[in-house]
Formats: structure tokens, C-alpha cells, sequence
């Protein structure tokens, strides 16, 4: 029983222990609540109304007065020098000694910088050791008592203070301006300022601002302060010196921003009016010194004056004035512009130089356009009223004309650029080219085969023109001037005044116009033959019938071999006859006196003549009975279809005879077709047929006689059945030729002869000889067109067959060829491979031959040409390469040479290029989430792919940036670029300079917690602090409210109460400052619980749990009064049933109460780690903070329970 009571006690004691523990935790934690609230008196009071009256004995008991302590000087602030004077008195007795005390310890009278006479105490304030609470206790002189300590009053001693000077405002001053000084002294306030200008006083002012209202030059200098106190006095030292510059406002700068200053009407002109590069300034403008206003024409913006389309009344002077935008400052006026209005248009005349009516082809012609106003023209030119793609200069030049450039011009000028002005256009001027002319070369002479010692005359002209002066050629060389052979002025004519055989030879001559270099081409020769010997003259007779018979009629034809332009003489056995001087001598009726030799002789010339020898002697014979001649009178026997043909028979030498007509025999009658003449000597068929054809006889019948002669010889006629066909060719057959080639066309028949040939282009009939063949030497442009020919023969009623089948011929200028690139660029580095190609557009007719800088090209190591030379190939560059090159065609059917082609000039450099690398921004060290941009360029050329690589190794990007945006830390490593270029990546060039990155994580933000859980009983707020993890660095934080930024100054710690938080929001934050990384990753999301409305709830429990322990501790001391303990000695002592404190501390298994209620760790709680006193639970223990994570458990768990019992979680 013993036992048992023994182990009851023990219990009993153990649980009140622990109820009192209990208790003094809430209890303390309830008073630490109740400071906050309305406090109640802790004690109550004794009323002073006692309801029973009470009669004291009265014992006068008198306390030590206490001394008062006052200032008698100004001030307790000193400075070195200063004095102060304190008194100590108590009022209403003079019976007391003072002691004096600073800061508690009593002063000795040794120090001569303290005076103590009785009640005052004087301090010179010669060092700050002087500062301090001086306080003071009163003696009785009698009694010897002492008072309390007085009052203490605290004396400060400062260094001698130096005054700041400000100026307002802090910038270079105009005239007229305000400027206000400021004395300020860090101590103390009530001085006196002195101020200073130029080391000169000015002012001594009560107070610290010194203000000039209206500065002048006079003013400018330096100023310095100082202040003063006392009457002693007791000076500052001056304040350092402030420069006041005074400088006059500047002067406006005004200058036209439009190209020009005289402008025409409805022009555009722009002004500026500038301060320097201020932009401080606002302008006003003038006109002529009146103030413009802004209207529809006239706009103003900032320091522009726009005039939109200028009026006669904008003319004169401009200026402008500058108004300060933030200070009462007006500048003078600015410069003069002039602006000049033309009061009419430019007049614009055009002249042509040479002004010749006829140009000819390669001539150099040039127009000039002149404008009588104003400048900044850009010219228009225009032939035939259409606009000429030509620079925009009042010079129109043409270097060589040609027949295309025959036209009307004009011209007309412009200025300006989006609203611009455009003349009138000037008059018009005829220009027009002709092909070079073709001098004609004619003889003056009768002949041009002449004999020894014979005159020669030529001339040479071109028709309707006296500009020429000409050169002669003689079988292609130039003939000079000797003694036989003289010229005329402008050489027009030539003379050989005694020709000889070395004279024999083709003429031909050339013209040069006298105004230029134009030269024309060669005429057409003629041919001079000078004779080695005298002509022979042959005689003879027509008819040449041995007998003539009586009236029939003969002549007598004299020829000469050589030459021409002869006189003739006739002779009869050997006499002279009296005959015209002709070559033909004729009886026309002979008698048998005409019987006898005859004979000629030939002379020429007139004042000294040429005569020939003799001709031979002709008998001529004359008897009776003549017979018939049949003849053709139509130059052919085979005819065709409704062809005339006319035959005659007649008697030699004789007439009066009468014919009979025969075919195959039978006699011929006259018909419709058919007829004869009077006498029936010719036969005529008018329309043949093919009843026509066969053999014609006739016989003749003299009129006065019965004489018939003997049948004519059968003359046979053949009439075919068809027209002939016409034939036409060309040689040769190309389809296109070229100028300076030569084609021939040739017109067949097949059938007869004795045709005559008729040729047309493009259906009218050419002016060209009546032969078979119609060629052109040299065909030019104008020789393209359709050609045909026609065949006809007979003289009054001809024969015409139908046309000829139509042949094209189409000529074109001998192209130029072209000359282009096959490669991309013409700048190129060593080794780079370069292709050319030189063609003539929609031909493979032509061969090629290669110039670089004029010097053909040949085929070497390097350089190589396909089949026809249409390529140029240089496998490797060199700078030898270097230079412009052309090319030029040649026809391969012929030797036509085109022009030279368009040059292309090739540049290869020395060395390769240098390729650079750059790096934006151009930190080494980056931290995620930064961008970094590379740059790659190349200094020469173009045409660049750029390659990237990262430690060596290809990246998958193209082009001359790299961006890495957000970076991560995979990025770290080395850079570099290189670049390519060619369709098969023919050059590359070398890699940069390798730029190093090195990325490293950004440093993470984190929130803390710092309100323990036994702070939560005390306050209503939650404070919150961020750090940035593992790093050294400096930070500011900003915090963010829901993902929106808090409008607080950056701070580590924010604090969270139920009025900024009423419905308890997600809270982040973020690291910043100025060096690099300049932020830091957020941190994760951070949601406070309602604290305030569970510290309530805890309260209300605490009271109730304080008043149940109270109830327990009566009822176990009842229980102890009243029951009597049971001794049992023998039963074991039981085990004890609570843990001791010490026992508490050691287990790891014991929870935290507060925590558990006022945080969610039993949802989430950590590994326990042990403390520094080995407690889980403490003061200090931070409340675990719940992450988003875990959120969704939290609430899932606690919604109905929290929500059901009043409490509202900061979590939900």
C-alpha cells in the first residue's frame, strides 16, 4: 500500500509537472496575445472617498527641493570658441552650493575651460571632449544636505562647419535670367549668411538663399558663402566657389534645306532654323521681319518652315527667332535667307553645234539645252515627241549619227524631287542623217580609150553638194599631182594633158567632207586606155551583095577598132566624096555609075586632130534582075502564144518589087491574124498560134517588069503550146544576212531567148539592169524584202511572162555580241575558278575571238575555250588574271566581223579574305536564359554562305548571324565561322578567330519563411525573405503578388498581413542587381495560410484548456486531502507513464503540436534533423512553407473540415 501511494504521489507530482509546464507556455503565450488588445488595470484601486472618516496625526516630513538646471546663453550647439553659460538654482532659497556633474561625473574647477561661479557654470567649447550631459545638485550651506540631481541639459560641441553652396538653376545663364544661390550649413540654423562675389562681400543676408532677379554680364564670376553666429561672432568656413558664366543667347542659324533659293511658282521650298544641336528651342519666323502664321501654305513644324507651293508674294527675306522651351529666353534674329519668286517661267531654248541642214552617218552631233533662270535643272530629252533614255544633263550628244537618229528633238528641264517643276518644252530641231553619198565619176572627154599625146579630162562630184573636196585613185592608188596630170581646187576635176600608156588604168575617187573627218565611199571606176598603136579602119558595105541591081539602095559602114568620137571620110576610087562626116555612106538608089572602088579614112579632135590611115578599097558592082531576100523582122522564130511575129522579103539594093508568101509549100492568105503589107514584102502575125508554125518562103515580083525572082531560103517559125516558167534563185540561200555580205539572185527561162529581164522588191520594180542575174555587192538593211523577176522580149507590143516565185532576204546590222558571267562575281581570290560566255542571241553562226585590256587571249595552262570559243574558262585565278575583258564574233560562213562586245572587268585580289567573328553582347560568361548573337562577315566581295561550327564541329545554321536564344549550358564551347561561295561550293574561305562562351545556370531565387511558430501567437503578419542560392553576389529582390509586380522598393524581406492580403495570393520573387547575371530564375510559388484567424481559434481553445487544468489540479488535491494511501510494499513499482523533459528532448518521435495545427506538415513533413539543443520544437522553428506541389493534397484533405469549422486556409 506503501508502494502504491508512493507511486501515486510520484505520478501525481509528475502530471502536475507537466499541467504546469502546460500552463505557464499558454499562459505566457496569452499575456504576449492580451498586448495587443485593450489592457485592464492589473490591480484595482482604493477609492478615496472612505465611507468611514478617519482622524490622521499629522507628521510634516520636507523632501530636498530639486535644483533646476536652465540655459542663459543661446544655445546648447557650440562650436570651437563658444561659450554657453548654465545656471542651477532652486527656486525661493539662496541658501544652497551647486555641484557640477558631465555625464555623471563631477567636475573639477582644474580645467580652465570650465568657470563654475556658484550657480553658473560657464563652458568654453575649445575641443569636442566638451560635449555632454551637464546636470547639477544643490548643498545646503547650513544643513549640509543635498538635493537629487537636476535636470540635465546636453551640450554638443562640432567642428567648425563648412558651408555647401548650390546654385538654382545649375546651367550656364543668359541675360535677363534669374538665379538663386543657396548657403546651407549641415548644424544648427539660426545664422547669419555672408555672401561673396569675386572675393568681394556683397550681402549679409538672415537667411541662406541670395537671389539675383535679373543677371547681367556683371554678374558672371565666382561666388562663395559663409555664416555666422553671435557677437562674438563665430564664423564658418566659406563654402567652395561656385562659377556663374553669363554668356548672350545664341544666334539662330537659318539655311534653306531645298536645293535652291530663286524658285518658281507653285515650287516647294524648306527651311531650317537650328540652335546648335539643341533641341531645347522653339522657333518663330519672319518675312521680311513680320511674323509668319501657319496656314495652308505656309507650314511650321519644330524648327521647319515648310512653303508648299510658293506665290509671287513669298519673295523676300527670311529669318527666325529661337524662344527657349523651359526658360524665358529669347534669342536675336537668326541669319537672312533670300527666297527669290520668278515672276514668269524659264524660257528654254534648244541649239544643235554643228548646225549643218544634212548630217551623214558617223558624224558627231550634240544638242544643248539652255535655261535663262535659276540653277539645279535635270533635263528631259525628247525625238519626235517621245522621251530619249539619256542623262539628265543639258548636253544631248550623239558621238556617231547614223539614219535612225533623223528626227525632230526638243528638250525640256525639271527640278525637284517628290513635287517636282517642269518646264515648258523647247522648240524643235531638225536633225537629218544621210548614208555617206557615192561621188559619180564622169569623163569630160568624148573617149576614154585614147592614143599617145591625146588630153584626158575627169571629174569627180557629188550632186547638189559643193562640200566635198576629193582624192583620185588610179587602179587603188592615190594619184598625185606631176607634169602631165593636174588638179583642180577641191580636185574636182582631173587632166592628163599628154596621155601615155603608164596613164593606162581604172579611175575611181573618193570625197572627204571639208567640216569633218567623214569620208565617202569609193565611186565607180573608169577605165582610161591609152592605145600602143594608130587605129585600124575597116569599110564595109551593106548590102554586101556582090551585084547590086539598078534602083536598089546601099551604104557603106566605116568602123574603127579602137575608140571612139571619130569624123569620116569617103572615097571613090581614090577622090573624095562630098558626104556627111558619118560612118555610114549611102546610095539609096544605085545606078551602073555607082560602079567603082570605094574606101574611108576617120579624123578626131578639133583644133589639132587624129587621122587614121585608109580604110580597105569595097568594089561595088551594079547590074540588073536582083534577087529576093527573105528576112526576120522579130527578133526570134519561136514565139509563144499571141507573140507578133513579122517577117519580110525583099530584093537587095532594089525596091519596087512585090512578094508571094509560101508555108510548108502552100501559098500564105491574109486572115484576121495574119496580114501583109502593101507590097507584101513582110509578113506580120499579129497573135500567134501553134497553126502558125512551120517553113516561110517568098518570092519577089518587080512592079515594072515581069521579073519574079527566085524563092527566098525557107525561114521556119515555132509557136510553142505553153507559156514559159520562171525560175528564181538565190545564192547564197541564208537565211539571215549580215551587213557587208554579198548575195546574187538569178532569174531561168526555160524555154527561147532574147528576154529581157524585169526585177522588184517587195513588189516595185528595181532600177537594175535587164539581165538574168540581179546581185548586190554589199547588202545593207535596207535590202531586206521580198524579191521576184519577170521576163519580157519584143519592143512596142512585148512579150511579159508571169512573175517569178517571191524570195526573202533579210539583212541585220552585224550584231554585238554578249558578254556575260557565268559565275556570280567578278571579284574573285586566287585559285577561284571564273567562266565566261560571249554569244550572239538565237545564232551559232559565228566563232569567237577574246580580249583582255585590247590584247587577244590564247589558250594556256589556265585559260581554255570550248568549240567555238563561246566559253572562257580560267580554272585557277591568279592576279595575272586581272582585268577588263571583251570579245568579238566572226560569221563562220564568212569574214563579217561583229563589233566588240561590252566589257566585264575581273578583279582578283592578293590574298584571301579575312572572315570576322563577333559576338553580341561580348560577354565570355553567360547564364541561362540570356541571348547571345554571332555575327560572321566577310571584308571583300559578295555571294557569301556562311558556315558555323561549335568546338570544330559543323552546326545545322546558315547565314551571316547565329542567334542562341534562351543560351543553356550545352551551349558553352568555342565559335567560329567560315564562309563559301560557287554553285559547288568552288572557294571557301579560312574559319575567323574562335570567340569562347561559357554558360552557367542562372542563380535560383528562394523564399524563406522567417515568422517562428510561436511568433504566429503574437502578430498578425508573416514575414517573408528571398535569397538567391549559392551565390556571393549582392541582391536587391523584387516581389510579385499573383504574377504581377509589387509597387515596393526592392527588398529581401516583404511582409504579409490580413489587410495587403485578404485573400491570400501566390507569392513569388526574383533577384536583381546591376552586375552580371543582372536577375536570377523566380522562385517557386509561395501561399500563406489565414494565421491571424487561427490564432484567434487557438486563443479561445488555450483559455479553455488553462481553465480545465485548473479544475484537474483542485480535483487531484481533493482527491489527495481525502483519500487515504494505500501501502503496498510488495507490488513493483509501475513504470512512469509521462516522459520528463529531458526524456522529451532526446526522442525524435515527438511532434510539434503548434506546427502540426498552424502548418499542413503532417502532409509534407520533412526528415527530422535534430537541433543545435537537440529540441524539434522551438521558438525559432520556421513554419514549413507548402509548395504548389502539394497544394492539391492539403486541400483535398482539409476543405470540408477547415471550411466546416470557420477556418479559412490561405491555401485555397
Amino acid at each position: 500500500m506503501s508502494q502504491l501511494s508512493s507511486t501515486v504521489s510520484t505520478h501525481a507530482a509528475q502530471r502536475k509537472m507537466w499541467l504546469i509546464k502546460v500552463f505557464s507556455v499558454i499562459y505566457f503565450t496569452a499575456v504576449c496575445e492580451a498586448q495587443d488588445t485593450d489592457a485592464t488595470p492589473l490591480f484595482g484601486y482604493i477609492s478615496s472617498a472612505s465611507p468611514t472618516s478617519v482622524t490622521p496625526v499629522i507628521t510634516t516630513v520636507y523632501e530636498p527641493p530639486v535644483p533646476l538646471l536652465q540655459l542663459k546663453s543661446s544655445w546648447l550647439e557650440l562650436f570651437p570658441s563658444e561659450k554657453v553659460e548654465l545656471t542651477c538654482f532652486i527656486s525661493g532659497s539662496s541658501d544652497w552650493n551647486f555641484i557640477w556633474y558631465r555625464d555623471g561625473t563631477e567636475i573639477q574647477s582644474a580645467d580652465p575651460n570650465l568657470s563654475a561661479d556658484q550657480s553658473v557654470l560657464t563652458i568654453t567649447a575649445a575641443t569636442q571632449m566638451y560635449s555632454g550631459k551637464y546636470a547639477c545638485k544643490g548643498q545646503h550651506k547650513i544643513k549640509g544636505v543635498t538635493t537629487q540631481i537636476s535636470n540635465s541639459l546636453e551640450v554638443k560641441v562640432h567642428v567648425q562647419p563648412k558651408p555647401t553652396l548650390i546654385r538654382d538653376p545649375n546651367f550656364d545663364m543668359f541675360p535677363g535670367e534669374s538665379v538663386t544661390f543657396t548657403c546651407m550649413v549641415s548644424v544648427f540654423s539660426e545664422w547669419d549668411y555672408l555672401w561673396y562675389h569675386n572675393g568681394n562681400k556683397i550681402k549679409e543676408l538672415k537667411t541662406n538663399t541670395y537671389t539675383i532677379a535679373s543677371i547681367a554680364h556683371s554678374n558672371s564670376g565666382q561666388y562663395h558663402c559663409k555664416a555666422k553666429r553671435g557677437t562674438g561672432p563665430f564664423y564658418t568656413q566659406e563654402s567652395d566657389k561656385i562659377s556663374l558664366q553669363i554668356s548672350d543667347p545664341p544666334t539662330p542659324s537659318l539655311s534653306l534645306q531645298s536645293p535652291w533659293s530663286d524658285v518658281f511658282k507653285t515650287e516647294k521650298v524648306k527651311l531650317s532654323c537650328k540652335v546648335g544641336s539643341s533641341s531645347d528651342w522653339t522657333f518663330t519666323w519672319y518675312h521680311s521681319h513680320k511674323k509668319l502664321q501657319q496656314d495652308s501654305v505656309l507650314k511650321m513644324d519644330g524648327s521647319y518652315l515648310d512653303i508648299i507651293s510658293i506665290a509671287q508674294t513669298h519673295e523676300g527675306d527670311y529669318t527666325c527667332k529661337a524662344h527657349h522651351r523651359s526658360r524665358k529666353v529669347i534669342t536675336g534674329f537668326s541669319n537672312t535667307v533670300n527666297v527669290i519668286v520668278h515672276d514668269r517661267n524659264p524660257a528654254v531654248k534648244l541649239t544643235r553645234n554643228p548646225e549643218y541642214k544634212v548630217m551623214f552617218t558617223r558624224e558627231s552631233v550634240s544638242f544643248n539645252c539652255f535655261i535663262d533662270l535659276s540653277s539645279g535643272w535635270e533635263y528631259l530629252w525628247y525625238k519626235d515627241s517621245t522621251q530619249i533614255n539619256a542623262a539628265s544633263v543639258n548636253m544631248y550628244q550623239i558621238s556617231t549619227v547614223g539614219t535612225s537618229d533623223t528626227g525632230l528633238y526638243k528638250c525640256q528641264a525639271k527640278r525637284g524631287s517628290n513635287q517636282f517643276f517642269k518646264t515648258e518644252s523647247s522648240q524643235s530641231i531638225h536633225l537629218e542623217v544621210q548614208e555617206t553619198p557615192v561621188p559619180s565619176l564622169e569623163q569630160s572627154t568624148q573617149w576614154l580609150d585614147v592614143f599617145p599625146h591625146e588630153p584626158v579630162n575627169l571629174t569627180c562630184g557629188i550632186k547638189g553638194s559643193s562640200d566635198w573636196m576629193y582624192t583620185w585613185y588610179k587602179d587603188g592608188q592615190q594619184i598625185q599631182a606631176d607634169k602631165t596630170v593636174s588638179f583642180d581646187l577641191d580636185k574636182t576635176s582631173l587632166s592628163i594633158s599628154s596621155a601615155s600608156p603608164s596613164h593606162r588604168g581604172q579611175y575611181s575617187c573618193r570625197g572627204q567632207l571639208k567640216r569633218s573627218s567623214v569620208i565617202s565611199k569609193v565611186s565607180l571606176g573608169l577605165t582610161l586606155d591609152v592605145y600602143d598603136r594608130n587605129p585600124a579602119v575597116k569599110l564595109t558595105r551593106n548590102p554586101e551583095y556582090k551585084v547590086m541591081f539598078t534602083r536598089e539602095s546601099v551604104s557603106f559602114n566605116c568602123f574603127i577598132d579602137l575608140s571612139s568620137g571619130w569624123e569620116y571620110l569617103w572615097y571613090k576610087d581614090s577622090t573624095q566624096i562630098n558626104a556627111a562626116s558619118v560612118n555610114m555612106y549611102q546610095i539609096s538608089t544605085v545606078g551602073t555609075s555607082d560602079t567603082g572602088l570605094y574606101k574611108c579614112q576617120a579624123k578626131r579632135g578639133s583644133n589639132q586632130f587624129f587621122k587614121t590611115e585608109s580604110s580597105q578599097s569595097i568594089p561595088l558592082e551594079v547590074q540588073e534582075i536582083p534577087v529576093p531576100s527573105l528576112k526576120q523582122k522579130t527578133q526570134w522564130l519561136d514565139v509563144f502564144p499571141t507573140e507578133s511575129l513579122i517577117l519580110s522579103c525583099e530584093m537587095a539594093n532594089h525596091s519596087g518589087w512585090t512578094y508571094t508568101w509560101y508555108k510548108d509549100g502552100p501559098k500564105v492568105h491574109a486572115n484576121d491574124a495574119l496580114s501583109f503589107d502593101s507590097n507584101g514584102a513582110t509578113l506580120s502575125i499579129r497573135s500567134a498560134s501553134t497553126k502558125d508554125k512551120g517553113g516561110y518562103t517568098c518570092e519577089g515580083h518587080l512592079k515594072d517588069r515581069p521579073v519574079t525572082s527566085r524563092s527566098t531560103s525557107t525561114l521556119r517559125v515555132t509557136v510553142y503550146d505553153r507559156n514559159p516558167a520562171v525560175k528564181l534563185t538565190r545564192n547564197p540561200e541564208y537565211k539571215v544576212m549580215f551587213t557587208g555580205e554579198s548575195v546574187s539572185f538569178k532569174c531561168s527561162i526555160d524555154l527561147s531567148s532574147g528576154w529581157e529581164y524585169l526585177w522588184y522588191k517587195d513588189s516595185t520594180q528595181i532600177n537594175a539592169a535587164s539581165v538574168n542575174m540581179y546581185q548586190i555587192s554589199t547588202v545593207g538593211t535596207s535590202d531586206t524584202g521580198l524579191y521576184k523577176c519577170q521576163a519580157k522580149r519584143g519592143s512596142n507590143q512585148f512579150f511579159k511572162t508571169e512573175s517569178s516565185q517571191s524570195i526573202h532576204l533579210e539583212v541585220q546590222e552585224t550584231p554585238v555580241p554578249s558578254l556575260e558571267q557565268s559565275t556570280q562575281w567578278l571579284d574573285v581570290f586566287p585559285h577561284e575558278p571564273v567562266n565566261l560566255t560571249c554569244g550572239i542571241k538565237g545564232s551559232s553562226d559565228w566563232m569567237y575571238t577574246w580580249y583582255k585590256d585590247g590584247q587577244q587571249i590564247q589558250a594556256d595552262k589556265t585559260v581554255s575555250f570550248d568549240l567555238d570559243k563561246t566559253s572562257l574558262s580560267i580554272s585557277s585565278a591568279s592576279p595575272s588574271h586581272r582585268g577588263q575583258y571583251s570579245c568579238r564574233g566572226q560569221l563562220k560562213r564568212s569574214s563579217v566581223i561583229s563589233k566588240v562586245s561590252l566589257g566585264l572587268t575581273l578583279d582578283v585580289y592578293d590574298a584571301e579574305p579575312t572572315v570576322t567573328l563577333i559576338q553580341t553582347p561580348e560577354h565570355r560568361l553567360m547564364h541561362t536564359g540570356d541571348s547571345v548573337s554571332f555575327s560572321c562577315h566577310i571584308n571583300v566581295s559578295s555571294g557569301w554562305e556562311y558556315l558555323w561550327y561549335k568546338n570544330g564541329t559543323r552546326l545545322p545554321v546558315s547565314g551571316s548571324n547565329h542567334t542562341i536564344s534562351p543560351v543553356k549550358t550545352a551551349d558553352t564551347g568555342s565559335y567560329t565561322c567560315s564562309g563559301k561561295r560557287g554553285r559547288n561550293a568552288d572557294f571557301s574561305s579560312n574559319h575567323s578567330l574562335g570567340l569562347g562562351l561559357d554558360i552557367e545556370e542562372r542563380p535560383q531565387a528562394n523564399i524563406d519563411l522567417l515568422t517562428g511558430w510561436s511568433e504566429v501567437f503574437s502578430t498578425d503578419s508573416l514575414v517573408l525573405r528571398c535569397q538567391v542560392q549559392k551565390s556571393q553576389d549582392m541582391w536587391n529582390y523584387t516581389w510579385f503578388k499573383e504574377g504581377q509586380p509589387i509597387t515596393l522598393p526592392p527588398s529581401e524581406k516583404y511582409i504579409v498581413t490580413p489587410q495587403n492580403d485578404p485573400e491570400q495570393s501566390l507569392y513569388t520573387c526574383q533577384g536583381i542587381r546591376t552586375g552580371r547575371p543582372s536577375y536570377s530564375k523566380p522562385s517557386d510559388t509561395f501561399k500563406t495560410k489565414n494565421l491571424l484567424v487561427k490564432r484567434r481559434v487557438l486563443l479561445s481553445i488555450s483559455g479553455f484548456i488553462f481553465f480545465a487544468i485548473i479544475a484537474v489540479i483542485i480535483g487531484f488535491t481533493v482527491l489527495r486531502v481525502i483519500r487515504k494511501p494505500v501501502e503496498d510494499d510488495g507490488r513493483p513499482e509501475e513504470a512512469n507513464l509521462f516522459l520528463t523533459n529531458a526524456e522529451l528532448r532526446n526522442r525524435f518521435d515527438v511532434p510539434c503540436p503548434m506546427v502540426e495545427y498552424i502548418t499542413d506538415a503532417e502532409l509534407n513533413a520533412p526528415a527530422k534533423e535534430e537541433g543545435e539543443n537537440g529540441m524539434l520544437c522551438s521558438e525559432t522553428t520556421p513554419l514549413p512553407i507548402t509548395s504548389p506541389d502539394n497544394e492539391a493534397v492539403t486541400t483535398e484533405n482539409h476543405d470540408k473540415e477547415e471550411n466546416n469549422g470557420g477556418l479559412v486556409s490561405f491555401k485555397q
